[in-house]
Order: C-alpha cells, then sequence, then structure tokens
C-alpha cells in the first residue's frame, strides 16, 4: 500500500498500521537505507524525513519538543522511535510501586520512562503488534538498563495480560490509529484495577472536517489517522464504564502547522487556489494534541 493510501477496513487498517512501524523501527535501528520508513516525511515525523522529533525543536508540528533530557539519557534509539503527539508519563502522575501498561508501545520509551517512575515494586508493560518495534523496544530496555519493563506482543483490543492487572493505562497518539476504538477503550477499562487511570496522549478533533480535509490530516497523523471528536472521546469512555473523562488540548494545530505540513507533502496531493484556502481554513485550529483522563470505578 502506499503512504497516499487510506486502508478501508480493520484488517488493511491493521496492516497498514504494521508496515509503517516496522519501517520505523528499522529506520530508528539504522537498518532502512534511506531511514524514511514508510511515509515519513508526511507521518508523525520531522519534516527532513526523520521519525521522532521528540527533543530539540523537530519541525513536525505534532512531534517536537515532547520530552526533556530524561528521554534523551533514556535511548536515543527509542526516542529516534518515538512517533506520538504528546508525553503521557509525565502527565500520568506515576507513583513507585503502580504497574502501568502502555498500548501500542513502540520502541519503548515511554515504558522505559515509565518503568522507571514506579519503580521500586512496580512493573511497566508494553503491548505492540510489531515485532520490529518489539526488537527495538527490548534493545532500549538492555542498553539502559531497566528491569522492571516487560514488552508483550499483541493488538490494542487484545491485550495478552489478565483483568485487573494494571493501576496505569498510558498511550501516545495509538488510539487515533485504531479501527475499533470502542473495543481499545473497554480492554483498557478490562485492564485497570478499580480506581485505576486512563491517561493517554491522542490527536483529537475540535471540530468536523469535510472529507478533504479528513484525507489531508489522515497523511499527516500517521497516513491512516482517525481521530475522534474531544466530546466523542468522552462519550466513548463513558460507555465503556469509565468516569470522570476529560480532554485537555495540549497543543492546537495552526494555519501555519498546516503550511509547513503542505512542503512535506507531494504536490499532486495539494488542492490549489480556492480550494486550497477552504481547506486551510478548515483545518485551521481544527486538529489537536490532547491528554485524555478518566478513572476506573
Amino acid at each position: 500500500m502506499s503512504a497516499t493510501q487510506v486502508p478501508q477496513d480493520a484488517d488493511e487498517l491493521r496492516a497498514a498500521v504494521r508496515e509503517r512501524y516496522a519501517a520505523a523501527a528499522r529506520a530508528a535501528s539504522g537498518q532502512d537505507g534511506d531511514g524514511t520508513g514508510c511515509c515519513a516525511p508526511s507521518c508523525c515525523g520531522d519534516a527532513d524525513g526523520t521519525v521522532g522529533g521528540a527533543v530539540g525543536g523537530g519541525k513536525d508540528a505534532i512531534t517536537r519538543d515532547l520530552y526533556d533530557d530524561e528521554a534523551a539519557q533514556t535511548s536515543g534509539a527509542a526516542l529516534a522511535a518515538s512517533l506520538g503527539c504528546g508525553n503521557p508519563t509525565a502527565l500520568a502522575d506515576l507513583r513507585p510501586g503502580e504497574d502501568v501498561l502502555d498500548l501500542g508501545s513502540g520502541g519503548g520509551l515511554d515504558v522505559l520512562l515509565s518503568a522507571r517512575r514506579v519503580s521500586p515494586g512496580g512493573t511497566a508493560y508494553g503491548v505492540d503488534m510489531t515485532p520490529e518495534m518489539l526488537d527495538l523496544a527490548r534493545r532500549n530496555q538492555a542498553e539502559a538498563g531497566v528491569e522492571n519493563a516487560r514488552f508483550l506482543l499483541g493488538t490494542i483490543e487484545a491485550v495478552p495480560l489478565p483483568d485487573a492487572s494494571v493501576d496505569v493505562v498510558i498511550s501516545n497518539c495509538v488510539i487515533n490509529l485504531a479501527a475499533d476504538k470502542d473495543a481499545v477503550l473497554v480492554e483498557a477499562a478490562r485492564l485497570l484495577r478499580p480506581g485505576g487511570r486512563f491517561a493517554v496522549s491522542d490527536v483529537v478533533l475540535l471540530k468536523p472536517l469535510p472529507d478533504a480535509a479528513k484525507h489531508l490530516m489522515q497523511l499527516w497523523t500517521g497516513c491512516i489517522a482517525g481521530a475522534l471528536r474531544d466530546t466523542d472521546y468522552v462519550a466513548r469512555l463513558t460507555a465503556a464504564g469509565f468516569v470522570g473523562a476529560s480532554v485537555e488540548v495540549t497543543r492546537t494545530y495552526s494555519r501555519q502547522d498546516v503550511l509547513d505540513l503542505a512542503a512535506t507533502l507531494p504536490a499532486d496531493l495539494l488542492p490549489a487556489g480556492a480550494e486550497a484556502k477552504q481547506l486551510l481554513d478548515a483545518l485551521d485550529g481544527a486538529v489537536a494534541s490532547a491528554f485524555v483522563r478518566a478513572t476506573r470505578p
């Protein structure tokens, strides 16, 4: 599948996500000849074609400036493979002795940071469906010398852990990629202990988008993203059994961010003239990174 095609069903979507993250893992590991992965720079990566842009002012509006020196000291490869839109570990109020699960853990950056925060006595789990990412995460774990982390092969709709096994569920710009978001949220509720916390960074919509804008946003936020409206996110969390659900916007993407995005995409994907202005108007302030919170009763 090309980077500009939008998957049509759940299996195709999952395959496209796996392909993209496998390529990102190879790039972070230095195994990809040009280091661009499946669809960079249009997928949550820097405009120069790298992935991760997390420290030091990367050009991509979504991934830049998310982590401080703590992350840089954890693992350079983990940081390079980070395709997130936030820093859930800094916002989840993790405490020593807690068990935490990262949905879609990728190269392991958030798991490794979480493991340090819940030590001593706690364990940080990461689940990912991409074997290349799991291999990278385990290498990063060994490099960082973190012993209380566990990486599991599985999907975020069916995590290989028992009921009520963690105190906190985190995720970083992954749930928007899921074909069945309701299943993901129900699974998160299953995994949390009573009183457990859902603390997720994700891309959300702040207003409805026309079809052309949706397509461009899909190219921007991971090629195959399907972000929820902020109000819809709250409603779905409530339906999954959570209480106190809220969406806190951490970064709204401006007209200039959209223009920066356009500069990274092939010209034949973009409209011109009046249509381009309408698209810019529709996207300006409509897409945001947000911290999504909820509690399992």
